[in-house]
Parts: C-alpha cells; structure tokens; sequence
C-alpha cells in the first residue's frame, strides 16, 4: 500500500482546513487508517484513527471536539476535517495504514505516507 497525503497549508488560528489521503492498491479496505503528527523537535503522536469500515473512531484528547476522521473505501481515501485551529496544532501530518484493530502507536502501523506540513498562525 502506497499512501500519499495532501492538503496541508497556512492558515489563522481558528481556521480550518481539510487533509486527504489516498492510497493505492485494491487491499485499502483490509486497513484500520490513522493520522499522526510531529512538530518541530518533538516526538511524532497520534491523532486520530478509524476502523476498516469508517464505523468507529478514536482521538487523541487534544483534539475531540476539533478534528474529523472519515474514509471513502471506494475512492481508497482517508480524511481528516481539522476545525478551529490552534498554534499548537502545527505539525507535519502523515497519514498510516493498520492491519490491527484499534491502533494508536506508531509501531502499530505498516504502511506510511509522506507527511504534509500544517502550519497555523496566531
């Protein structure tokens, strides 16, 4: 599975902007999807996850309430809808494939896409 990630961009705190990535290969709806970030001179975290089906989800706690993960299985694409944004939130975002249930560590996941940088303004 090869993943590729866009979307990314400058933008004010409180804005929004919405990340995409598509994969390649017929197997995508074989895989749990993630979204991790990692800042300037930090370790890279988890953000967000969603099953095979796009049923359940789960957040890193920063984030609930803020940020949307969605997947189209018959376009191979994961989502992730980013709302009021905040400084912090700046990071380059990758986008990972799982074969596990429930993943939330980065060594949990087999396949990663290249990162695209969020930068958000104060």
């Amino acid at each position: 599975v090869q993943l590729q990630a866009s979307g990314g961009g400058l933008v004010q705190a409180g804005g929004s902007l919405r990340l995409s990535c598509t994969a390649s290969g017929p197997t995508f709806s074989d895989f749990a999807m993630g979204w991790f970030r990692q800042a300037p001179g930090k370790e890279r975290e988890f953000v967000a996850t969603i099953t095979r089906g796009g049923s359940g989800t789960y957040y890193e706690d920063s984030v609930k309430g803020r940020f949307t993960i969605s997947r189209d299985n018959a376009k191979n694409s994961v989502y992730l809808q980013m709302n009021n944004l905040r400084p912090q939130d700046t990071a380059v975002y990758c986008c990972a494939a799982s074969s596990r249930f429930g993943a939330i560590r980065s060594r949990d996941y087999d396949y990663w896409g290249q990162g695209t940088q969020v930068t958000v303004s104060s």
